[in-house]
């Protein structure tokens, strides 16, 4: 999990994302977060990815939780 903030600003999230939050561009399960003027944006990894770069020059926090994708429940 990557939590980016900045100086003037606490980290995004005291929560874990859930299957309840869903992308803002296609609606899957969302596992990044940028907070852009004040207000979060959810993305799948596959967006987040897509639109990262950007979204990351003027994001005050960005949380990433798309290594849960990888997890295993053994």
């Amino acid at each position: 999990m990557t939590t980016l903030s900045t100086p003037n600003e606490p980290a995004v999230l005291e929560r874990r994302l859930t299957a309840a939050d869903r992308c803002d561009a296609c609606g899957a399960q969302a596992y990044i977060i940028a907070v852009v003027n004040g207000s979060e944006l959810l993305y799948c990894a596959h967006h987040g990815r897509k639109f990262e770069e950007k979204l990351r020059a003027v994001a005050t926090s960005w949380h990433d939780e798309s290594d849960r994708l990888h997890e295993t429940n053994d």
